[in-house]
């Protein structure tokens, strides 16, 4: 029961081919957003977490200075929970206790 496939047709290319040459660059095309940096200190205190949190250079934790009542603190904020903050050493800071935020530059 031995059946003959039928062959298959395939064409000679006889020319030199340059499919990668051209390339289209999308990024060339796109508006660039404005920087949050530039309008931070006009921010409150929930708008400036949620751009610390949602920017580039936030991967897991941000180092900030934390302004309360009780004093200034530097802290590793590794995300939000409802109304607090969760550090590194998991403690949770009420985000009500907080008057200003600002994320600490790298030396």
């Amino acid at each position: 029961m031995e059946k003959k496939l039928p062959k298959v047709f395939a064409n000679k290319i006889e020319k030199e081919l340059q499919n990668n040459d051209r390339v289209y660059v999308a990024s060339k095309n796109v508006e660039k957003k404005p920087n949050l940096d530039v309008h931070f200190s006009e921010m409150n205190v929930n708008q400036k977490i949620k751009a610390i949190l949602n920017s580039k250079n936030y991967i897991y934790k941000a180092e900030v200075e934390i302004t309360t009542h009780s004093g200034t603190v530097t802290k590793k904020v590794i995300g939000k929970n409802g109304n607090q903050l969760i550090t590194m050493n998991n403690e949770l800071i009420p985000i009500d206790t907080i008057l200003d935020i600002q994320l600490k530059t790298p030396k």
